[in-house]
């Protein structure tokens, strides 16, 4: 099992060129990538969401790529020669309208306004992209060793959590019964109330309580219920991603217990209901940060 949550950071160096991505996830419904490269580096787009895709199948991944290029020949400086000449023919006009000391030398006109600029050399890009693969591939190596290890964490709190609604589903199968069985008590004390030493119709009585005992039954939500668990255990420990299919099966426990609900007219069984709602609603908030 895998979380969603996570980091991973990969380097790469080769030639004079260096290059670091940084992972980042969150959870998501599908997998939705967002990345923050430099400009000249936004052909590396479609080859970073292809690794992510091939690796992943849900989350929001932020992707962080920091590029340095120490090579030698990475820069280039351009010198404006049409700029540089008219700076020096003004200076010379000026100098002779105003007999000013001409100290114009090469390093001080070079000073002057947009005369010289450094420019970046282009990227070699089989170079970029054969340095990417290298950072990108450790980085979502690191990312899905602090994904695995969430998962296992959360795979084991799912797991109790699944034990303690199986308790409470087990203690509610005990207890259906018994609210039946005291239904029958109470109506019969009501009745003999209220006739005295009148005789009760005894068939009639009967139908009652078997009427409130139909209306009453959850064996068949029961069943449903340790059904449910045991998909969701198996899931637990399932080789595939199974998040979504996590969401639809607590969906349906949770559904079993509403229903429950709707029939319970016993306090004890209200409260155990609750109880497993809660509880329900812990392994759905977990069930999110699962792939």
């Amino acid at each position: 099992m895998y979380s969603m949550t996570g980091y991973g950071k990969g380097n790469a160096s080769t030639d004079g060129r260096e290059m670091t991505v940084e992972l980042k996830s969150v959870n998501h419904r599908y997998l939705d990538v967002g990345m923050r490269l430099p400009r000249h580096l936004a052909f590396l787009e479609d080859p970073i969401r292809s690794a992510l895709t091939n690796r992943l199948s849900r989350g929001h991944v932020d992707v962080f790529v920091n590029y340095r290029n120490l090579r030698s020949d990475a820069r280039n400086v351009e010198i404006d020669a049409p700029l540089l000449t008219a700076f020096v023919a003004a200076a010379r006009k000026a100098n002779e309208t105003l007999g000013l000391q001409d100290d114009l030398s090469l390093t001080a006109a070079l000073r002057l306004p947009d005369v010289s600029n450094v420019r970046e050399t282009d990227e070699d890009p089989d170079a970029l992209l054969a340095l990417l693969g290298g950072a990108m591939k450790s980085a979502i190596d690191a990312l899905l060793v602090m994904r695995k290890q969430e998962g296992d964490r959360l795979c084991v709190y799912l797991g109790n959590c699944a034990d303690t609604v199986e308790s409470l589903t087990n203690q509610i199968a005990v207890r259906a019964p018994v609210v039946v069985e005291e239904y029958r008590v109470k109506l019969n004390e009501r009745i003999a109330t209220l006739l005295g030493s009148v005789e009760a119709d005894r068939a009639r009585l009967a139908t009652e309580v078997a009427l409130f005992a139909d209306k009453a039954s959850i064996d068949e939500e029961i069943t449903r219920l340790h059904s449910h668990l045991t998909a969701l255990r198996s899931l637990l420990i399932e080789n595939e991603p199974a998040g979504r299919k996590l969401d639809f099966v607590v969906q349906e426990i949770n559904r079993e217990f509403n229903t429950i609900g709707s029939k319970a007219n016993d306090g004890e069984l209200t409260k155990l209901v609750l109880t497993g709602k809660a509880e329900i609603e812990k392994i759905r908030e977990q069930v999110q940060n699962i792939e």
